[in-house]
């Protein structure tokens, strides 16, 4: 029977996607490359709206709260319009700020120590628009969401929220289907990766709190070293960190060393599958202390630092 509904909501969410390819063709919905993209070809914008709707299917069939629904649906509601016609940073900054607020609300944070309270939120609006700075090339998204999502239904922790990830799981399937192509047909836009971010983080934060175990953050690792690093590398050149840029990893190895896109995000999703297996055999075996995460954190980084230093000095033309 599971094995029906979910071929169901397949198929569902493919005909959406479809149907939205049609609507996105009819009213111009695309995204024109330039100077700081990293693809050359006018492609469909806001593929990614299959996310926010398979939240809404969810929601439908009873796998998750009125609340998280509701916290996706608003983040991705305003961001779709950004999509269209780019809004200021305070409605979407408003929006994410709302989305935060609807998650602590379901997950009882309220109930915490008040000091953690800023804490937690830091990450939260930081994890969004790291994950939205970290779309560009084909697959990218999708392929590390999959990864991302796959780990959490491994967890037992997460046994009643398996429908809700296997609907997620779906809806990934059926935008990776149009997205992680040589050529895509679409990208997921801010109202793919921003709702996606929402819910990931959703399920970080409750992993956290149901086991106490802060290591867990290392399943966002590569998305999160990848993406602080470019921000502190772009502040030091005194850069604006808000514009659209080309400086990520990820996008040098994309766009200066030309390897190509479906490469890279399967080697970045690869690289976090490889570090989530080694998370979960670490708090499998009683390795996962804040001492240990955080030791195997620093690691990460500074063979990401040499990485990029390496590939960066590659880049400058030598003067003699």
């Amino acid at each position: 029977m599971n094995a029906i509904v979910y071929s169901v909501i397949i198929v569902l969410l493919l005909i959406i996607e479809l149907l939205y390819f049609k609507i996105a063709d009819r009213y111009n919905i695309i995204d024109k490359p330039n100077s700081r993209s990293s693809h050359s070809q006018i492609t469909l914008r806001g593929g990614g709206i299959i996310f926010p709707i398979a939240t809404i299917v969810s929601f439908a069939l009873g796998y998750v709260s009125p609340w998280v629904t509701l916290a996706v649906v608003a983040v991705a509601i305003v961001s779709f319009i950004d999509d269209i016609r780019p809004l200021p940073t305070l409605p979407r900054f408003s929006t994410h700020l709302f989305a935060v607020v609807l998650v602590f609300y379901d997950l009882d944070l309220f109930e915490l120590e008040f000091w953690l309270l800023p804490v937690i939120l830091v990450f939260l609006i930081g994890w969004i628009n790291a994950f939205n700075f970290m779309d560009g090339i084909n697959g990218i998204t999708v392929l590390y969401a999959l990864v991302a999502l796959i780990t959490f239904t491994y967890l037992p922790i997460h046994k009643k929220e398996i429908p809700l990830l296997l609907t997620m799981i779906a809806s990934c399937l059926v935008f990776g289907f149009f997205n992680v192509r040589t050529k895509a047909k679409t990208f997921a836009g801010d109202v793919g990766s921003i709702s996606m971010a929402v819910l990931l983080g959703y399920f970080m934060i409750k992993t956290i709190i149901k086991t106490e175990q802060i290591g867990y953050l290392l399943f966002f690792a590569v998305y999160g070293i990848d993406a602080v690093i470019t921000i502190l590398h772009r502040l030091i050149k005194k850069e604006n960190i808000l514009e659209a840029h080309r400086s990520h990893l990820y996008q040098y190895l994309a766009n200066e060393y030309k390897y190509s896109h479906l490469l890279v995000s399967f080697v970045y999703a690869g690289l976090q599958l490889l570090i989530n297996v080694l998370v979960v055999y670490m708090e499998t075996h009683g390795y996962l202390s804040i001492i240990n995460a955080a030791v195997f954190l620093i690691l990460l980084s500074l063979m990401y630092l040499l990485v990029r230093i390496f590939l960066i000095r590659k880049m400058i033309p030598d003067s003699n």
